[in-house]
């Protein structure tokens, strides 16, 4: 069965949430649930064919529902991922204020009640021995005071090659901007924190930020800074140095440039991590990639009795660049009315075999 279905949990409203199930041929599972159009859980083997779960999530919607608990757990984020100074921007000469909905000073991942909040339509479909989950909803004009009614399908497929893929496709009837990603929190092996996954980011350049986690506009080399990472290096090897970028993030909370062209599927990221043998691929169509080491997490009691402190899980957001309204040098976050938005990103499960000898 490529393909399961069951009962979630209830919203207040009493609306079921239903969980899918995606399972390929080598038992590789996805478990996703329409609200937030979410990534609930992943289990993939490690290098002794032992199956785990490499996600941080609940086990239920309560979990989900509860804001102390939940920080955009394997959630889709819009309309507007990551942050907006002042939650201002300006469009066609207009100027919409967003809710400054981090510390009353940012627009953070859509407002209020953004994409991770709301229940999404979904129809399950099966090509080729492969099972996927199209999940649609239509944000009408001026929801959260973004412009245009906006339509946006978010299709996860898991493949026999172990990849899930993530096609993010929308359309608005009138001019608005547009920035979505999916926040997954990866651990590839349930250790107590992922400060000794070694990661890879194909990226020269990163965008640092101001104290409020703002870009400044520049866009800096990653070389003879923490933010290197374009040799496999543990993503806890730096993050205590007295670095001022370090410090504005709690830790790193930063949007890497990726190398190759924005538009075309390149490699993005990839995490190994030393114990389990996990490895975690990610590419991607857009052209930066937050690295987000899990700074804010306070503790919250998650999935299978677990507490899910500082560090236990890091994310890899493929996105547009936080605040990109206010940088016009930055790549455009705006969609015209009546234009097809277009992305893609790939998590691609795989292990590495420990070498004897």
């Amino acid at each position: 069965m490529p393909l399961q279905q069951q009962l979630f949990g209830q919203l207040p409203s009493g609306t079921a949430v239903h969980l899918l199930t995606l399972t390929n041929s080598h038992g590789v599972t996805v478990q996703l649930m329409n609200y937030g159009a979410a990534i609930v859980a992943i289990h993939t083997p490690d290098r002794d064919g032992r199956m785990a779960d490499i996600t941080l999530g609940f086990d239920s919607l309560s979990g989900y529902l509860d804001p102390e608990r939940n920080s955009y757990f394997g959630c889709v984020v819009g309309r507007y991922a990551n942050r907006i100074a002042g939650g201002q921007f300006v469009l066609n000469g207009v100027t919409y204020q967003l809710a400054v909905n981090e510390g009353g000073i940012n627009h953070l991942h859509g407002g209020q009640r953004g994409f991770d909040k709301v229940l999404w339509d979904y129809a399950v479909a099966e090509a080729d021995g492969a099972a996927s989950v199209a999940f649609s909803y239509l944000s009408p004009d001026g929801e959260e005071h973004y412009p245009g009614n906006l339509r946006v399908d978010v299709t996860y497929t898991l493949t026999d090659t172990n990849a899930l893929r993530i096609y993010y496709r929308a359309r608005s009837d009138k001019d608005t901007i547009l920035n979505l990603t999916n926040h997954t929190y990866f651990n590839l092996s349930g250790a107590e924190t992922i400060l000794d996954h070694e990661l890879l980011i194909n990226a020269d350049a990163f965008t640092p930020v101001n104290s409020a986690r703002i870009p400044t506009g520049e866009v800096r080399p990653v070389e003879g800074t923490p933010f290197d990472f374009r040799r496999p290096t543990p993503i806890g090897a730096r993050i205590h140095q007295p670095d001022e970028q370090l410090q504005h993030g709690h830790g790193y909370d930063h949007n890497f440039v990726i190398n190759g062209t924005p538009g075309t599927l390149r490699l993005a990221a990839i995490v190994h991590e030393p114990s389990s043998g996990r490895i975690l691929e990610v590419h991607t169509t857009e052209p930066g990639l937050q690295l987000y080491s899990g700074n804010f997490l306070r503790g919250a009691l998650g999935r299978a009795g677990r507490r899910y402190g500082r560090h236990s899980g890091f994310c890899l957001e493929t996105q547009h660049f936080p605040d990109s309204p206010h940088h016009p040098h930055f790549p455009s976050v705006v969609l015209k009315a009546g234009e097809l938005f277009e992305s893609r990103t790939e998590f691609i499960f795989g292990v590495q075999h420990a070498h004897h000898g």
